[in-house]
């Protein structure tokens, strides 16, 4: 559906990394802690939207 699947979405997450550590001059672990900041975020506020986070972008 939406043309979405497994590897599209981690291509998405890999452009949205890269995008963080160049456009917000992050390291690699920076733009990485940013996104489990976010993915945590969602999840304790929409925890319905958990299995969607986790599929995107990992069950850590």
């Amino acid at each position: 559906m939406f043309g979405v699947s497994k590897d599209n979405v981690q291509g998405q997450v890999s452009e949205l990394t890269e995008r963080l550590k160049t456009g917000a001059n992050l390291s690699d672990e920076q733009a990485n802690q940013v996104l489990e900041t976010i993915k945590s975020f969602v999840v304790e506020k929409y925890p319905m939207l958990s299995g969607a986070v986790n599929s995107m972008f990992g069950n850590k």
